[in-house]
């Protein structure tokens, strides 16, 4: 496939560099840029090299939407709204990283993004790219809504439980905590090294964007859904995201059962690997399109616990948008994916 990247000069899409690059069927990247145009993408990235020898194209909708097989849309939100009906006129399909597409109601959208929603067509005819829970959908779609970092940790270790009913909805906390590089490639007051070396930090707590993207699937799996408490924190490290959940059990169910309740739902999954025995840390998945999960039933309390992580450059933005990528053009799933960690 020819594929063609906006938004390149963010840490999204030069990792989706790395990645297709590794990709068997990709015959062409080409990097598209509205700040960066005919830049070299090496004076932004010197690492690149020898890798990528061309220039940021300017964006052009009718040569993205004809020449190009699959076009990946890593912009700032809002970017991605105002390409897309004309990029759909074309024979390209859009993965959009941007969270334009993913929150159904314009009103909620409007809410927690602080901007207009994009149009209702759009909305309407995104297919959300959770792709081991969504992976029917998503094979016919033109236009996917790429996943949040967050909500991919937070809705693949929660899926099992709530689709089961096993759970007693209103009890859910969920506590997680991101590397840096989460809040993209611009510097500012709260990440830069002195204010987070040897600190971490609660941010944006009760309003952060990702909420109801999480409460919107939430709902779609189990009618007792409803709002949740989500608590973000930033920890210094680069990449990764741990998400912990709380919440109670109402099936009766031991911890072997809930164990093997989750082995059996992701068992034909490989990009989840649900642990024999003890909690996974973000290091044991960094650079790579591996969620890995744990958890522990605590029968005193009758709560589960349990913990889930991602890279949140790759299973949590550019992995997962090749692995929708990959299952929309019938390839195999782990098609320029299939490497192990980066460990220590």
């Amino acid at each position: 496939m020819r594929v063609a990247i906006v938004g390149a000069t963010g840490y999204g899409g030069v990792e989706l560099i790395r990645l297709l690059r590794q990709h068997r069927q990709v015959t062409e990247i080409s990097v598209f840029s509205s700040s960066q145009a005919e830049e070299s993408l090496t004076l932004t990235y010197p690492h690149l090299q020898d890798v990528y020898k061309g220039v940021l194209q300017t964006i052009d909708t009718k040569v993205l939407a004809s020449a190009y097989d699959v076009v990946f849309l890593s912009a700032p939100p809002g970017v991605a709204a105002t390409l897309a009906s004309g990029l759909l006129e074309g024979s390209a399909a859009i993965v959009d990283l941007s969270g334009d597409f993913r929150i159904k109601e314009a009103r909620i959208y409007e809410e927690w993004y602080g901007q207009k929603a994009a149009p209702a067509d759009l909305r309407k005819q995104a297919v959300y790219g959770l792709s081991e829970w969504n992976d029917e959908e998503i094979r016919t779609a033109k236009l996917i809504a790429n996943p949040g970092c967050y909500p991919t940790a937070i809705l693949l270790g929660l899926a099992p439980a709530v689709k089961q009913g096993a759970v007693n909805m209103n009890s859910l906390i969920i506590d997680a905590k991101t590397g840096t590089t989460g809040a993209g490639k611009n510097p500012s007051a709260v990440t830069h090294f002195s204010e987070m070396n040897e600190s971490m930090k609660i941010y944006k707590v009760n309003e952060h964007k990702h909420t109801p993207e999480i409460e919107q699937l939430l709902a779609e799996w189990n009618k007792g859904a409803g709002p949740v408490t989500f608590t973000p924190h930033l920890v210094p490290m680069s990449r990764g995201i741990m998400a912990t959940m709380y919440v109670e059990s109402t099936g009766g169910l031991s911890h072997d059962d809930w164990l093997q309740l989750y082995k059996d739902a992701y068992e034909s999954h490989p990009f989840v690997r649900v642990r024999k025995n003890g909690f996974p840390a973000t290091k044991e998945v960094s650079g790579s399109n591996y969620c890995d999960i744990y958890l522990d039933y605590d029968a005193r309390t009758n709560r589960v616990t349990i913990v889930s992580v991602i890279d949140n450059l790759v299973k949590g933005a550019a992995g997962q948008a090749i692995q929708n990528a990959n299952i929309m053009n019938g390839y195999k799933v782990t098609e320029g994916l299939d490497f192990i960690p980066v460990y220590p």
